[in-house]
């Protein structure tokens, strides 16, 4: 691989305007097909296997035109202080606000206050709930408009009026946060690479990678019903990676340059060997990425496909467009120890002598490995004990700014009717084939009125064939409580009795019970996507490394990165802890997704450390080094460019916390600290303190395994057959060949 690899960065530092065009006009067609696509919007949301998804589909089948799958809206009204919402100017208001709803081309129902049972019982709240005939993510924009216009009108006539549910919804916006994590990667791209123009290489060409990916997402985001959140995580991950990629063959580049090699040759030899652990790093990313499959729910399936894809592109242009901006950049970008005349060149000389920090860090650890190692573990292991009251539960307008007319319509719906009003829970039976429906209706409304946390059971609705019904319950608790999770399970064992006896099946649905299922069904998956990932990447990494304990070493360590990240998430987001630091307005359960979503994304990145940091030190220990001293030489020429590309990816995720999205918010933060442990904790502490209590049994592999496995030679070995000389015509032919 190394042999191709470093024809690959020759051919593009040579033929760099056929490259460059070829990826710029690669650009041009993802944005083109962007800008004449539509706009994305909230990804349909399915849990294939579930109860909850079940009963939806049932209902879509058995109440043709209720727009199950429809839009929702809740127009909350406060009286003033001193009056009732059934005062007579009062009354007609909200009436006026039901008559100029119903109009709406898009509008399938509205329900009266007054007639629905939505006035509290103080009197001072009422809610009219809007039901449209188009998903949110469909409905249009005059619609929304003309939801907001009737609020308006009813402000108007002194009530206190918020807008609730999804028809609101609005496509999440990251912030001025995002700009000031690359503005601050970009500083830290200056002092690591001593140069403005060595510096602007590797944002240059992720912002491009990130581009192609983001633009290709949005282009076939209608087509593939891929969510606006889908490109968020895929602009977030890809730009993190690409930067990191990108620097790592350009600090590679400049090494070369100051052993004495020629521009191309240096290209050559950078794309083969950084572009041999960019190819693997890539590859490990990719794997946990496209994993998420395994959970079987298609929005997460889409988001890690989407940003693997994004990460493949990242690993592509680190290979090729690299090389040729090298080459346009000719003599200015100068070899590894000297800067640039305006960031103070020529003085990097003067302490040529003195060890770097990584040299001066390294020797320190090989020292005193177990003090070291134990220290580590210690220290993640305080930080993971918040993960084991760890709560999940799915975003909902509770969590949402104060500032929002969501948030302020989840209140109000709390003070007048109980906080288990704003999650209520959608019962249906189905008694198709029993010998009396109507009965069967009635005994599974009094058996649930009779359970604990259950505030009010509405009436069965049967539809029109009169052999299925809805039933809607308002539990007491909140939506993300675990008393509203309890009753779900409590309504559930109530149906099997009644299926026992009658034959009738029972199922819960609604937002609240969907999110339970997805609860339930991401815990559920989490040990196997965690064997699938880990071991696939283990098998990998024996291939990279030709070790068992290496590997080994790489995925406890990951582990406990991810734990410490899991209970920094708990103390943070659901004990409060820093709260106000981070944005966070409203502490409640985890979001479902956090644990399989982290365990992917973190073990890719965490991988991308660990091939980049070892593989220069098993290069030194392949070249007959001694293994302690190869720790020190590894860390000599890699804990600089490791510890720039991890305060850089810190940056980036660390900008997606001012996202105005929970989800989004939560998972910047997430990966930013997993990001933080794994890079200076597990990988600049635990690894070189394992490595050194090893010694040579790190690199042991069975005689028989190192015979079967491929010779990969991610430390370029083979390259020693290069005599450097440029212009080889052999080399093109072959690499059109290949």
């Amino acid at each position: 691989m190394a042999t191709f690899l470093y024809r690959l960065g020759r051919f593009s530092f040579r033929k760099r305007h056929f490259v460059a065009l070829f990826w710029v006009a690669l650009l041009a067609l993802a944005g083109a097909g962007a800008a004449g696509a539509p706009a994305a919007g909230n990804s349909s949301f399915s849990i294939p296997g579930t109860e909850a998804q079940k009963a939806f589909d049932l209902l879509d089948e058995r109440f043709p035109g209720a727009s199950a799958d429809g839009a929702t809206a809740r127009v909350v009204f406060k009286a003033p202080d001193g009056q009732k919402m059934t005062d007579p100017g009062n009354k007609a208001a909200v009436q006026d606000t039901v008559d100029e709803l119903s109009g709406g081309a898009e509008v399938a129902q509205v329900t009266d206050p007054y007639q629905g049972g939505g006035v509290s019982q103080d009197g001072t709240v009422a809610y009219a709930s809007v039901t449209y005939k188009v998903p949110g993510m469909e409905l249009e924009e005059t619609s929304r408009e003309a939801l907001k216009a009737a609020a308006e009108d009813a402000r108007d006539s002194g009530l206190t009026v918020e807008i609730g549910g999804d028809a609101l919804q609005a496509i999440p916006e990251t912030g001025s946060a995002e700009i000031i994590g690359i503005g601050v990667a970009a500083v830290v791209l200056v002092i690591t690479l001593g140069s403005l123009l060595a510096a602007g290489l590797p944002l240059l060409t992720a912002i491009v990678g990130v581009g192609i990916g983001v633009a290709t997402i949005t282009a076939l985001a209608s087509t593939l019903d891929l969510g606006s959140t889908t490109s968020i995580l895929a602009s977030m991950i890809g730009l993190a990676v690409g930067i990191d990629y990108a620097l790592f063959v350009v600090s590679r580049y400049r090494a070369e340059l100051a052993e004495g090699r020629e521009r191309e040759e240096a290209a050559g030899r950078a794309v083969g060997t950084a572009g041999s652990a960019v190819v693997f790093a890539g590859l490990t990313v990719v794997i946990a990425l496209v994993g998420l499959s395994v959970v079987n729910i298609p929005m997460l399936t889409k988001m890690g496909i989407a940003a693997a894809g994004t990460v493949a592109v990242a690993v592509l242009i680190a290979l090729t467009l690299i090389p040729a901006v090298l080459g346009y950049a000719g003599r200015r970008v100068r070899p590894a120890g000297e800067k640039s005349k305006l960031l103070g060149g020529g003085r990097a000389k003067d302490k040529a002598d003195r060890p770097n920090a990584g040299t001066r860090w390294a020797s320190f650890v090989v020292r005193r490995p177990l003090a070291v190692l134990l220290l580590g573990i210690i220290g993640l292991g305080a930080a993971a004990v918040p993960a084991g009251s760890l709560e999940l539960g799915l975003p909902d307008d509770g969590s949402q700014p104060t500032s929002t007319t969501q948030r302020r319509a989840y209140d109000l719906l709390s003070d007048g009717f109980g906080p288990g009003s704003n999650g209520p829970l959608v019962v249906v039976v189905d008694a198709q084939g029993s010998e009396d429906p109507q009965a069967v209706f009635r005994q599974a409304g009094d058996e649930i009125k009779a359970l604990d946390n259950v505030v009010n059971v509405a009436p069965a609705a049967p539809n029109k064939a009169g052999d299925t019904a809805t039933i809607a319950v308002i539990p007491d608790a909140k939506p993300s409580s675990v008393a509203t999770e309890d009753l779900v399970h409590d309504i559930r064992a109530v149906g099997a009795d009644i299926k026992d006896g009658t034959g009738a099946e029972v199922l819960v649905t609604g937002a609240t019970a969907m999110n339970i299922d997805v609860s339930q069904k991401l815990n559920d998956a989490l040990l196997p996507y965690l064997v699938l990932v880990v071991g696939l990447a283990f098998l990998l990494l024996i291939v990279v490394f030709r070790s068992i304990l290496v590997p080994l070493k790489a995925a406890l360590g990951f582990l406990l990165s991810v734990l410490a990240a899991l209970g920094a998430v708990v103390a943070v987001y659901q004990w409060g802890w820093l709260s106000g630091l981070m944005g966070v307005e409203e502490t409640g359960p985890i979001m479902s997704m956090m644990p399989i979503f982290m365990v992917g994304v973190v073990f890719g990145l965490a991988m991308d450390y660990e091939v980049f940091l070892v593989t220069r030190i098993r290069e030194a220990h392949v070249h007959g080094e001694k293994p302690a001293q190869a720790v020190v030489t590894g860390f000599r020429y890699s804990a600089r460019v490791v510890t720039a590309a991890a305060i850089i990816m810190i940056a980036v995720f660390s900008g997606f916390i001012g996202s105005s999205d929970s989800m989004v918010k939560m998972i910047g933060f997430g990966l930013a600290i997993a990001v933080l442990f794994d890079a200076f904790v597990v990988r600049m502490a635990i690894v070189p303190a394992v490595l050194a209590l090893l010694g040579d049994k790190a690199w042991w592999l069975p005689k028989w395994l190192d015979r079967a496995l491929p010779n990969v030679d991610v430390e370029g070995e083979s390259l020693a057959a290069h005599d450097g000389a440029a212009g080889k015509d052999d080399e093109d032919k072959e690499l059109v060949r290949a």
